[in-house]
Order: C-alpha cells, then structure tokens, then sequence
C-alpha cells in the first residue's frame, strides 16, 4: 500500500514533466536556442535549488557538498553528460513530435538508466536484478509497440499532414537524435546513483527523506545546464540571436518569460516527484531499483496522451492507434511488476 502512495507521486511529477513541453508552443518571436535556455534557466537551475532548499540550508548545503567533494564532481559530471542527452531531447521532439520523440528517447533511457545502476553493483544476475530485467524488459516492449506505432503513423500520413502535426518532421534524422538523446540522458539517473553519500549526508544532518535527493538534483541540472548552456551561447553566435530576447517588446517578454517558467516547473516537477516517491520504497527494494524506468515508462504514456490530445495521431489509421493503446497498456502493465514476483 506504501508504494502505491510512491507510485502516485512519481505519476503526477510524470504528468507534469510530459505536459512540459505544451507551454512552449506558446513561445513567440523568439529563436529555438534562446527559448530553449531561458526555459532550461527556470527548469535546470531555480527551481532544482528552491527544491533544494527545502531540504537543507544553502550554508549546509554547500558544506555538505564540500565534504563529498568526489560524489559531488561525480554527480556534477553525469549531469554535463546527461546535459547532451537534455539537449538532444528537445531536439527529437521537433523532429518527431512529442509522441514518437520522447517514446524513443524514453526507451533507451529506461532501459540503460536502471539496468548500469544494477550491473555496478553487481546484482543484475541475482534473484532482485533478474526480476528487474524482466520488468524493464515489459517496459521496453511497450516502449517499442508505442514506436512502431508512431512509425504505422509516419507511413498512413500525408507529407502534408505529417508537416502540418510537427512542422520540421523528419523521420531517420530524428530517430538518430532520440537514440542519442536516450543513451545520454540516462546517465541523470547515474548521476543519482553517484549523489547517494549526499543525499545520505542529508538524511543524517535531520532533514526529511522526502526531500532529501533535492540537492543530488540540483547538481545533476547544474551540470546539464552549463552543456546547454555553452551549445545555446555557440548557436546565438552562429545564427547572430544573441541580442533577441533584449530586443523583445514587453509584451512578448513578459508572454515567454511565464510560459518559459512553466514549461521550467512543470520539468523539474518529474524530479520533485521522484525523490518523494522513492521515499515510499524500500532502499533496496526492486521498486527502487526499477524507479527510474517507472518514470520514464510513465512519461511515454502521458506524452503520448499530449500526442492525442494535440492531434498528432490524427490520421494515424486505426492499426496504429490500435498498437498505440497496446503498447500503453503494457506499460502501465510493467509498473506492478515489481510487486507480483
């Protein structure tokens, strides 16, 4: 019943996460690199530090930082890495959309993000990890059936239709972009692992184990931020933007700005959810172990509900949506798995 509570949390942060990227149509005027990081700003830097304040002080913090020193690079450098695969991430959802962009990416991050952790340590192969490789087995296979039905889309639309759902659609370009997204975005959730003597140093210092990984978090996005940050401040140079969002009336500044925050707290909302219910799970349980691909097997789902909603499946052909609510359902499937065995 406790981990119900658990699976509830990371499933509303998961819903936050997948509406993410709604507020940003709304964005006008501005190019891709400039909404991309002042969003990035909101989503990888003030709110994971407000979240981490409501952990541990800022003094504390930094000293608890200091005294990890090793963890904290380790975690600092997961999340540079895991900065490419944040970046790529935007990238495939305009080349394939919000529902067969993130299903990809998604995918191979579940399945890397939660099978290394595993292999690490070395429990892959005992009783515990063979239970989590067959969940995140049934996770892959709805992740899978999900994209094939994106690919039955691709087929049964229109250039014109295809055009019209995503405006820069682009099949194989986005599919290599996703893959690479999803191999590097699962080293977030290494940089979680890495972060641990933190968050346990955080835990024995008094503060609540709710919110204890806040701080873990906050280094993971600090180091994605300065990756995009670095390629964002490239592109202004290359495509001469850097003065763009200076330039803007107030109107539109003051429009991207709100909507660049949302989109901002709504991301950052997965994390939050996912320290809390992880709370709910027994340290070394399979659930916490399977955590991770729990919240990427979740995001799949309620992008992929955005998809419908924002008719990017229209025209799809029933085959398609039939594979569709298949490969939905085994997802959802795959979360109780952990419990059953």
């Amino acid at each position: 019943m406790i981990a119900i509570i658990g699976l509830l949390i990371i499933a509303v942060g998961s819903m936050g996460q997948s509406s993410s990227y709604v507020p940003i149509n709304k964005i006008k005027e501005w190019s891709w690199e400039n909404f991309w990081l002042t969003q990035g700003l909101f989503a990888w830097l003030i709110f994971p530090f407000l979240g981490a304040l409501i952990s541990i002080s800022f003094p504390e913090m930094i000293e608890v930082y200091r005294v990890n020193s090793t963890a904290t690079f380790q975690t600092l450098g997961f999340g540079a890495l895991w900065g490419i695969g944040g970046l790529t991430f935007g990238l495939s959802m305009r080349y394939l959309g919000v529902a067969l962009g993130q299903s990809v990416a998604l995918g191979t991050t579940a399945a890397l993000g939660t099978l290394i952790p595993a292999m690490l340590t070395g429990d892959l192969f005992t009783p515990k990890g063979l239970v989590l490789l067959l969940a995140v087995a049934i996770t892959l296979v709805g992740i899978t059936l999900v994209g094939f039905a994106g690919s039955l889309r691709s087929k049964n639309m229109t250039d014109e239709e295809k055009r019209k759902a995503i405006k820069d659609f682009a099949l194989k370009k986005g599919l290599l972009i996703a893959l690479l997204s999803g191999i590097m975005s699962a080293c977030f959730n290494l940089g979680l692992n890495a972060g641990l003597p933190i968050r346990e140093a955080v835990v024995s210092g008094g503060a609540s184990d709710l919110f204890a990984q806040n701080p873990v978090t906050l280094l993971v996005t600090m180091g994605g931020f300065i990756t995009n940050l670095i390629y964002c401040l490239y592109m202004n140079y290359k495509n001469k933007t850097g003065g763009e969002v200076r330039k803007s009336s107030k109107p539109v500044l003051i429009n991207n700005l709100l909507f660049c925050a949302l989109a901002g707290l709504l991301w950052y909302s997965q994390f939050f959810g996912l320290g809390m219910g992880q709370s709910f799970f027994e340290p070394d349980s399979v659930m916490m172990a399977f955590s991770w691909s729990i919240l990427m097997a979740l995001n799949v789902v309620f992008s992929n509900v955005w998809g419908i909603i924002l008719k990017e499946w229209k025209g799809a052909g029933k085959k398609a949506i039939t594979y569709l609510a298949l490969g939905m359902a085994i997802l959802i499937f795959s979360l109780i798995v952990p419990n059953i065995f």
